[in-house]
């Protein structure tokens, strides 16, 4: 009863810091909108702040409305979301940085030239796309105000100019989020660029028509050159944040995830160079972790990269693991105890290490999380041996936590399937599934995915990917004759 009503006032909290973040951003966008209103008329804002006081209290009032919703949306479809404050902060951030580069590009170059699709695409890159698409709703209509409320438009075709910018930015930013859905390359966030440029052409086209006799055919064209400009400006800035958001928030893009499962990023290359063994398993856990995901429907190039780092915590005693022994194993030497504690122990050493390194919170929490609360049978068979039958399970088991998502979940049952299925000598089909079958029946029996939301069928489309995968990856090799050719294309002779 305790630790429940504790854990509920720790939420409250976080609730209750969540909503003074809120309060700070809000008044952050707030002086943004006041510095445009500023810069729009530098000697007379005041002016302007006295004789339009009503529409200043709207423009308060519109944003505030506006940004409840994002917070809304959070709290009954992510509320976990809310418990971290850089999460909200973050959200901020990418709508008063799109809001002042859509800000500066209108006023310095041409309202046609507006990064109208920046804010979409970063937020489908950082996010995903249903959330993209609410965010470049709220932000069509939060640019909608404050071109609508404050002096961004004081020539005669200011309705005009507010009605554009609003078409233009909700149209591109959607079309944006379709057209960049499967994009894993920057060069290909670049060709987005191009593509989207399509329907802003089109949307300009529309919008000019009916006073094109007016304007003339050269504004025209001048317009649409913006208007592709602005396009393109949306890619490249995209390029250009992504990096930031991604350092700043630590949060993980598909780029991000490509960097950090190059075989020359900084862990991996240690991993490699200390701990060999532990390395070319993680390889082949990562593509099971993969594969597994496929077929769930899940993050596939999310769970591979997880994989890759779901055993550094070995780096610390890299000697202490069989895959890295050469012939001599310390713990020969050791007490069943103490070799217990420093093989369990590389589960909290990965998530140390890894947010020390300022890695994504996943990967730290599938490093601590693959390994359970389940017993190191090895050892606790050895003690019991030793102390004839009196030992307790619970010190020779992980300390956990059990895994609290499906990928976390995948990379445990890959982790423990590759390993068994590579000590097993007979390694046929059936032999391969019995072995899985088991993994997966006697992790479910000891409560380790009680804590993650995946189901029965779940784990039987993982159990039949692992064997299939795993046949193919142990599969029997026939044995080759001992003949040595040599130069002349004769036989030697042992």
């Amino acid at each position: 009863m305790k630790n429940t009503e504790q854990v509920r006032k720790t939420g409250a909290k976080r609730y209750a810091g969540g909503i003074c973040v809120f309060a700070v951003f809000y008044l952050l966008l707030l002086a943004t909108i006041l510095l445009m209103i500023v810069l729009n008329s530098p000697s007379d804002w005041i002016g302007f702040l006295k004789t339009h006081v009503s529409s200043i209290l709207s423009l308060i009032i519109c944003t505030f409305f506006l940004c409840v919703i994002i917070y809304y949306y959070y709290y009954f479809e992510k509320r976990e979301f809310l418990l971290e404050s850089k999460n909200l902060a973050l959200v901020f951030t990418l709508l008063i940085v799109s809001a002042a580069c859509c800000y500066a590009f209108g006023k310095y170059v041409n309202i046609y030239a507006r990064p109208f699709a920046l804010l979409a695409l970063v937020c489908l890159f950082l996010f995903n796309r249903r959330q993209a698409i609410l965010f470049n709703f709220v932000f069509s209509l939060l640019m909608f105000v404050i071109d609508t409320y404050t002096n961004n438009f004081a020539g005669a075709d200011s309705q005009n100019g507010v009605y554009f910018s609003l078409m233009l930015s909700f149209v591109c930013g959607t079309f944006s989020i379709f057209a960049a859905g499967g994009i894993k390359t920057r060069g290909g966030l670049l060709a987005a660029g191009a593509v989207i440029s399509i329907p802003t052409f089109a949307i300009i086209l529309l919008l000019e028509l009916p006073v094109f006799g007016e304007i003339g055919t050269v504004k025209f064209i001048t317009s649409a050159a913006f208007g592709v400009l602005g396009c393109m400006c949306s890619a490249v800035l995209t390029l250009a944040f992504l990096p930031i958001f991604e350092r700043v928030f630590n949060c993980l893009t598909v780029f991000r995830l490509r960097e950090l499962t190059r075989t020359d990023a900084s862990l991996l290359m240690r991993l490699k160079k200390e701990a060999p063994g532990t390395f070319n398993h993680s390889l082949i856990v990562a593509q099971l972790a993969e594969t597994c995901a496929l077929a769930l429907g899940e993050n596939a190039e999310l769970a591979r990269a997880v994989a890759y780092y779901h055993d550094v915590g070995k780096l610390k005693q890299p000697d202490c693991f069989t895959e890295n022994q050469t012939g001599y194993n310390i713990h020969n030497e050791l007490t069943p105890e103490l070799s217990a504690d420093i093989i369990r122990s590389h589960a909290q050493d990965g998530y140390d290490l890894l947010s020390a390194n300022h890695m994504p919170q996943l990967f730290a929490d599938v490093a601590r999380e693959h390994h359970g609360t389940l017993p190191i049978k090895f050892f606790y068979a050895k003690a019991m041996k030793l102390s004839g039958g009196d030992a307790n399970v619970k010190d020779y088991s992980y300390l956990g936590p059990t895994p609290h998502s499906k990928i976390a979940a995948i990379v445990m049952i890959a982790d423990a399937s590759e390993a068994a299925v590579r000590a097993m000598r007979d390694r046929t089909p059936e032999s391969v599934e019995k072995i899985v079958r088991s993994i997966i029946e006697e992790r479910m029996d000891l409560d380790q995915f009680v804590e993650c939301d995946i189901t029965m069928r779940e784990l039987t489309v993982i159990k039949q990917t692992l064997v299939a995968a795993l046949s193919g990856i142990h599969h029997q090799r026939v044995a080759y004759p001992a003949i040595r050719f040599n130069k002349s294309g004769g036989v030697n002779k042992e």
